[in-house]
């Protein structure tokens, strides 16, 4: 790990240490820790709306493809139709994720990710996230935390998956 790698962690250490009991998360705003989770456990997000608007903004700064930016343009493409950037759509997850729908102590720290789009992501898009634990495994030299493998669907108001990840995140034990 690079030092600034090691900054970040003792950073979010700092944070985690004074984070209240009651911080927003989960069912009743519980927060998991390593010890609190087990292999098979679920977890479901809010919802968002993906509006044609946030699309083509988000598009215009971070991925100004044709297909994410005109929807002439975009009916003659692969998508056949505006489809919003498979980062908008991760960053979105990210959202969701965050605001409840994987309520971890100390906030999501990623150790590593897969990501896929199965189908894409279109305007007027009711987002939310299904995720469960699929692996757990503490650290033998850090005892105070461990590595959780989770894998996420981010579904669209018609049950379809947009996004599959399955994501390593570190995660803190009760101290």
């Amino acid at each position: 790990m690079s030092e600034d790698a090691g900054s970040v962690v003792t950073a979010v250490e700092r944070l985690y240490a004074g984070e209240p009991a009651d911080a927003p998360g989960g069912a009743g705003g519980e927060r998991f820790f390593l010890d609190d989770l087990t292999v098979g456990q679920r977890f479901v997000s809010a919802t968002r709306e993906i509006s044609k608007a946030r699309i083509m903004s988000f598009a215009s700064e971070f991925d100004p493809q044709p297909f994410h930016l005109n929807e002439d343009l975009a009916q003659a493409s692969f998508f056949k139709g505006l489809a919003a950037s498979g980062w908008h759509t991760a960053a979105l997850t990210m959202r969701l994720l965050v605001d409840g729908g994987l309520p971890l102590a100390g906030g999501l720290i990623g150790a590593g990710l897969e990501m896929e789009w199965p189908r894409p992501t279109r305007p007027g898009d009711m987002l939310h996230v299904e995720s469960e634990i699929v692996a757990i495994s503490p650290s033998k030299s850090r005892p105070d935390r461990g590595i959780v493998t989770a894998r996420g669907e981010t579904r669209n108001h018609r049950n379809e998956v947009v996004q599959i990840m399955t994501v390593k995140l570190v995660v803190m034990r009760k101290s």
